[in-house]
């Protein structure tokens, strides 16, 4: 119930926020352009407002909650009412799961905004409802779900600026790291190679997460590559919350 209570309570301080609205304006207008994109680019328009609708969604869902996330923790210490909510019978875990669930059930109201901007487009020019969208949504969500995690450590022992630029490196290695593969088959046996397939073995592979060719496209989609994605979501989040744990129970805030 207290993590409920606290997620509620994010959630209220989350939808005030003029930044979260600004980014809404921005993501909805990105949308809306897909169209106009459509009309002077030689091709299939549908197939151009999904990929830039899609991409949309993925983006500006990214910074908010980069910029949402990395303030969460901080702003309770900048502001002293850390002291407060922790002198309460109030376990550091329930507060730091309670702003992860409070953030994400934002995102979740900002994302099927967007996505209801974005299928009203695409009914407007096939007058049918693309529920294989809906797919490419749902994993762009998850890997939203995984960034607020990241976003929330960094806010656990850094400043919002700082911890902006790490999530933002993050999300961007994330969906580059893939380039590791190629690489590794490209170089010839040696500490060069071991070292790149480390780098690729640890560093996130957030293209786990994207679908938006396959469902664009129309193309088929392996069940266990669903299966994959969805695992790789769930446990690389709950990796990254526990150790936002473990460096939030070591903060000394007296």
């Amino acid at each position: 119930m207290r993590i409920i209570a606290i997620a509620l309570n994010t959630f209220k301080e989350a939808i005030r926020d003029r930044i979260l609205y600004l980014l809404l304006f921005f993501a909805a207008t990105s949308i809306i352009f897909s169209r106009l994109l459509a009309l002077l680019t030689v091709g299939d328009r549908v197939k151009i407002i999904k990929d830039v609708g899609l991409a949309s969604l993925s983006l500006f869902g990214a910074l908010m909650a980069i910029l949402m996330g990395t303030s969460l923790v901080y702003k309770e210490i900048d502001k002293k009412t850390i002291f407060t909510l922790l002198s309460k019978p109030i376990h550091r875990l329930q507060f730091l799961l309670g702003k992860f669930f409070g953030l994400v059930f934002t995102l979740f109201i900002m994302i099927s905004l967007m996505s209801l901007i974005f299928l009203a487009l695409i009914f407007f020019h096939t007058f049918r409802i693309e529920w294989k969208m809906l797919l490419a949504i749902l994993f762009i969500f998850m890997e939203l779900a995984l960034v607020t995690s990241v976003a929330i450590l960094f806010s656990c022992f850094s400043t919002p600026i700082l911890s902006s630029i790490f999530s933002l490196s993050f999300y961007l290695i994330g969906h580059l790291s893939w380039g590791l593969e190629t690489l590794i088959h490209k170089i010839k046996g040696g500490a060069a190679k071991t070292l790149v397939q480390i780098l690729y073995t640890f560093l996130p592979d957030l293209e786990n997460f994207n679908f938006k060719t396959e469902v664009v496209h129309a193309l088929p989609i392996q069940a266990k590559f669903l299966v994959f994605s969805t695992l790789y979501g769930v446990f690389y989040t709950l990796f990254i919350l526990t150790l936002a744990i473990l460096v939030f129970r070591r903060r000394d805030f007296i």
